[in-house]
């Protein structure tokens, strides 16, 4: 026999990706929901184009021609992953974590710690432009 679906399980899968990460922000309430409120807004103005999603049972992700990064939060440390941040340039060293694998890079940022905004959107920038790089060409385009 089927559970009954609770109005709040209704609003959630109706909830847009953007909502539910709204949602998120604000379920934090702490130092948490801040950073990842923050990080959205640099990734928002470095492309304006980013698609929000919400994959893996409840996690943020940006993408553009494919996932630039993920918002995870943990109970010290708001975690962006970049999915090829492994072949992406970081020469303000933000990396800081998942560091011995050949794709993915993240930053870890904990309570307190100031974001390097510049650094930030100039990544955020290089991995759309691997992205958009990486995808093939249209069949409009080699026809």
């Amino acid at each position: 026999m089927k559970a009954a679906t609770t109005k709040k399980e209704t609003e959630k899968k109706e909830a847009s990706p953007s909502e539910r990460i709204d949602a998120k922000i604000e379920e934090l309430g702490d130092w948490r929901g801040e950073t990842l409120a923050r990080i959205r807004a640099i990734i928002r103005e470095a492309d304006p184009e980013v698609e929000e999603t919400w994959k893996w049972r409840g996690v943020p992700v940006w993408e553009h021609a494919g996932i630039i990064c993920t918002g995870e939060t943990y109970k010290t440390v708001v975690k962006l992953t970049f999915a090829k941040g492994a072949s992406v340039e970081d020469p303000s060293n933000l990396f800081n974590s998942s560091l011995e694998g050949n794709t993915r890079r993240a930053i870890d940022i904990h309570e307190g710690e100031k974001i390097d905004e510049a650094a930030l959107t100039a990544l955020v920038r290089a991995a759309v432009a691997l992205n958009k790089a990486s995808k093939p060409a249209s069949k409009k385009a080699s026809a």
